[in-house]
């Protein structure tokens, strides 16, 4: 027999169960509206949407790591309709950028729920993929806990798509919805999430993780982030000799489901949230939806508490692995743009750079290949005098503490401008070097007894 309160929030649900087309009405032109996070944009409300697209004009549309493109984005004219704007650009973002149609909004993704409270403009309407709701009357947020309780504080309007293949994750009440707090409810498709393809692993990633993984102790705790480099480490520990690690993570990704299954995660070291695995969004494979699906072992979290500086800290041995697109002689990173041309975005990078060298025993490894090849097959250093003209520096020169490439690794922390010059230099690709050390020279941190 159903109790009391299962009848209610059942009762309720009926009530504001409807239909996409219906739900979607209640967009306006000029509106600010938000799609969440990666594998939570709506379908079957987008598609709805974009059905209204001549009818709307202006709807300025916010989300981030988009895993599809969405059919607003897709209507003729789109700009004259409908603007997508985002925390942190993927493939697909990168191109709609191109086509006019995207705008970047800078962050440091552990303040994201702040901005959401405090700082961006009215939110319109809210629309959420979440799980099937429970007994209690609650949705999950399923995949990304990171900021969406403080979205749905801000909204007027909160619409939820309800996805029964998506997956239900444990955390805190952050991480969840009640049905008392939803306006409108719209049953999906249920088509299976959209995946994030694992990266290819290279030779030069595997290079770079061989002078990394050593340096990696037992008992450690693991931020990986997304691409060759933070997966070549991740299968490195899965095949290694090392015991009881720990995940914090804002990114779940593949390479820990694999590092888990090889018995490798333990988290018993782990200072706070110990024995489980900490995260704030997730995205994959099938394999790691899966995993995530009502697993006691890891906890969905908001990001203002994974990106934390403050928590990263509590946590001995963090091991902070991320991607950069390029790095200069003072070693200052960019992860986020060629030039002007928008690549990624900040996202966490910061954060687990500045929370990991708070930890004891804490590293953070600023990983790259040490060249690029353009589309005329000419070579290029990813080691520069200064960033080029218009690149953004993700990571300023006093937070790097190790920089990774085919060529070894070296720690940048407390070296003089000159020891840093001749580290770096160190790690570039042989036909680079000397041109490096001429400009060196003329910026004055280059000293002739370095060749000796």
């Amino acid at each position: 027999m159903m109790s009391r309160q299962e009848i209610d929030v059942k009762q309720e649900y009926q009530k504001k169960l409807t239909t996409a087309e219906e739900a979607v009405k209640v967009v306006c032109s000029g509106d600010w509206i938000d799609y969440g996070w990666n594998a939570c944009a709506p379908v079957v409300l987008d598609r709805a949407l974009a059905a209204r697209y001549q009818e709307l004009w202006d709807v300025k549309v916010r989300g981030a790591v988009l895993m599809r493109r969405p059919e607003i984005l897709s209507v003729p004219d789109t700009a004259e309709h409908f603007i997508w704007n985002s925390w942190h650009m993927g493939g697909l973002e990168r191109k709609m950028i191109d086509e006019g149609i995207a705008y970047y909004i800078p962050l440091r993704y552990s303040e994201l729920p702040r901005y959401y409270r405090e700082n961006v403009d009215p939110i319109h309407v809210a629309m959420l993929q979440v799980t099937p709701m429970d007994e209690e009357g609650y949705f999950s947020f399923g995949l990304n806990a990171s900021h969406l309780e403080a979205l749905c504080e801000k909204a007027e309007v909160i619409i939820l798509e309800v996805n029964q293949k998506y997956p239900r994750c444990f955390g805190g009440d952050d991480t969840r919805i009640h049905i008392s707090r939803v306006d409108m409810v719209v049953e999906g498709d249920n088509d299976p999430l959209t995946e994030l393809p694992t990266p290819e692993t290279t030779k030069l990633d595997i290079t770079v993780a061989d002078f990394v993984g050593p340096m990696i102790p037992n008992g450690a705790c693991l931020q990986l982030g997304i691409g060759g480099m933070p997966n070549a480490i991740g299968n490195l520990v899965a095949t290694s000799d090392l015991t009881d690690l720990g995940v914090h993570t804002e990114m779940y990704v593949d390479s820990y489901v694999k590092i888990a299954k090889a018995g490798k995660i333990t988290g018993m070291n782990k200072g706070i949230d110990r024995g489980l695995q900490t995260f704030a969004f997730g995205a994959g494979s099938q394999e790691l939806y899966e995993y995530l699906h009502e697993n006691p072992q890891c906890k969905a979290c908001n990001v203002g508490y994974t990106n934390d500086v403050r928590v990263i800290s509590q946590i001995d041995n963090f091991i902070s692995i991320n991607n950069a697109v390029d790095v200069d002689l003072f070693g200052q990173v960019n992860a986020e743009t060629a030039g002007l041309r928008h690549i990624s975005g900040s996202g966490g990078q910061q954060d687990f750079v500045l929370g990991a060298y708070l930890s004891k025993g804490g590293m953070s490894f600023i990983c790259c290949a040490s060249t690029m090849t353009d589309k005329n097959g000419n070579l290029h250093s990813r080691i520069r005098p200064t960033l080029r003209e218009g690149s953004v520096v993700t990571d300023t020169r006093t937070n790097i503490h190790y920089l990774a490439t085919e060529y070894g690794v070296v720690n940048l922390k407390g070296a003089t401008t000159w020891e840093r010059a001749e580290r770096i230099i160190s790690l570039a690709h042989p036909d680079f070097r000397e041109e490096l050390i001429r400009e060196a020279e003329k910026m004055k941190i280059w000293r002739r007894t370095n060749r000796r």
